[in-house]
């Protein structure tokens, strides 16, 4: 499967780490964000996960601002029975990165920005990056 090298799938923790302030994940979304020729993707899953985790932390105010930016900005792939049934084939020990994964290649995403790098370095036919190393993914 040929892989897009213009399309990037950021992970949930990314997009937790910036909204709760943490200064490299709102870099590294910052810089996604000024990319040109890039598309970038979340999940389904990630936005009701940024929504569980800020919960109790944030107003309802501030998440549906929150959310609305995600919007705006990305374009969210939702999760399929099918998707869930192909991530238990996949033998990791976290479930939710194996949907993650199935839902990147989908989408044939050659970048996944996340801060569990080693969670993903088992995956074949992906570029895995951290916040901090972002910047190799160059403009176009």
């Amino acid at each position: 499967m040929k892989l897009n090298q213009n399309n990037i799938f950021v992970d949930t923790n990314v997009l937790i780490g910036a909204y709760a302030g943490k200064q490299s994940d709102l870099n590294c979304l910052n810089y996604l964000f000024s990319l040109t020729g890039k598309q970038l993707f979340a999940s389904s899953l990630s936005i009701a996960q940024c929504v569980s985790v800020f919960q109790k932390r944030k107003t309802n105010a501030e998440i549906k601002t929150f959310v609305r930016n995600l919007l705006s900005k990305f374009t969210i792939i939702s999760f399929e029975k099918n998707d869930i049934i192909e991530s238990l084939d996949i033998d990791k020990a976290d479930m939710e990165d194996n949907i993650q994964y199935v839902l990147s290649r989908k989408l044939k995403c050659f970048f996944f920005v996340t801060n569990n790098k080693k969670d993903y370095t088992d995956f074949l036919n992906i570029k895995t990056l951290n916040s901090p190393n972002i910047r190799l993914i160059k403009r176009n």
